[in-house]
């Protein structure tokens, strides 16, 4: 049993869907300049204008790594400016001191 041979329509159909597809994915393989270094300013100020706040979403907001965004938290949790109040296994949630 041998394969069916398409027709010349159909043929150039499939080969434009597949073309289109590259394209596609050229367009998605872009990558958003990250920072590794943190404006501790702006970031202060996020952290205090938020009711909570986790590691994504800081990292997501100053434009860093999640490793800056994380090492930045727990520098400040050390000095008391943040408090833990949920999350596990690394996913936490925290929360600017009451003054």
């Amino acid at each position: 049993m041998g394969s069916k041979n398409k027709s010349v329509s159909s043929n150039e159909k499939s080969q434009s869907g597949k073309d289109k597809t590259k394209k596609d994915k050229k367009d998605h393989s872009e990558k958003k300049e990250v920072a590794v270094f943190i404006n501790e300013a702006e970031a202060s100020k996020i952290v205090k204008s938020s009711k909570a706040i986790t590691i994504q979403d800081l990292a997501r907001q100053t434009n860093v790594k999640i490793s800056t965004a994380n090492a930045f938290l727990k520098k400040a949790l050390s000095e008391g400016t943040i408090k833990k109040v949920g999350g596990f296994s690394g996913h936490y949630i925290y929360q600017p001191v009451s003054q």
